[in-house]
């Protein structure tokens, strides 16, 4: 059921990007969405931000520095990958390097699609927020500590509490994915469909009955 490795706590070099509202196709253009499969999307990554017309490396934009070469996490502004649906912008920050986006608030889609291919959004109050991008933007080189279990993070001396639900916090503490976290409940979904079936036996395998009359009338 395990198929990945638990994760208790995440670290690296912070970089800042105190945008608000940096939607999906910001964080990954479309024109790097027509592969089959989700390699190379590392270069697409804030494309437009980290090159100029003629495909040079925009020197202050921070993830060029040297300094932020082996950035692992992102403090961003409010409402973080909003926009449209869009996974491609979560795998392209993930094959960049980058394990965690902190923010005091993320687009909801982004945030879903994040935790479930186990990118941390980690989601701070505004006043926290405003710290850490004051840290990880004045200080070369901050380092930021995540502790999952206890939903806490740490930037030099300060520490700050970060939202996560129960449910995604526990698909990082036990390494499960969505299919994991579903088959780690399957005693009580089959206790709810055993009850349901005593107390609604008409609707029981409805869907089976409605699908082999629709094959016997398609003959």
């Amino acid at each position: 059921m395990n198929t990945l490795e638990p994760l208790r706590t995440l670290g690296g070099l912070a970089a800042a990007l105190p945008l608000p509202n940096l939607d999906t196709d910001q964080i990954m253009p479309k024109q790097f969405l027509r592969g089959i499969d989700k390699a190379g999307l590392a270069q697409g990554l804030f494309h437009d931000m980290r090159f100029d017309g003629n495909g040079r490396p925009r020197e202050d934009f921070v993830l060029n520095r040297p300094a932020f070469a082996q950035t692992r996490i992102l403090m961003a502004g409010p409402n973080f990958g909003c926009g449209s649906s869009r996974e491609h912008a979560v795998w392209g920050l993930m094959q960049a390097g980058i394990t965690a986006v902190v923010a005091p608030s993320f687009g909801e889609i982004f945030y879903s699609n994040a935790l479930n291919n186990r990118l941390l959004a980690a989601q701070v109050d505004a006043d926290a927020g405003h710290r850490l991008l004051q840290l990880t933007d004045t200080s070369v080189g901050v380092q930021l500590q995540i502790d999952i279990a206890a939903r806490r993070l740490r930037a030099g001396d300060e520490t700050f509490d970060f939202a996560l639900s129960g449910r995604h916090q526990a698909m990082f503490l036990q390494g499960l994915d969505l299919i994991g976290t579903t088959l780690a409940d399957m005693d009580a979904i089959r206790a709810l469909s055993q009850a349901r079936a005593r107390s609604h036996p008409w609707l029981h395998g409805l869907g089976a009955k409605v699908r082999q009359r629709t094959l016997e009338a398609a003959r």
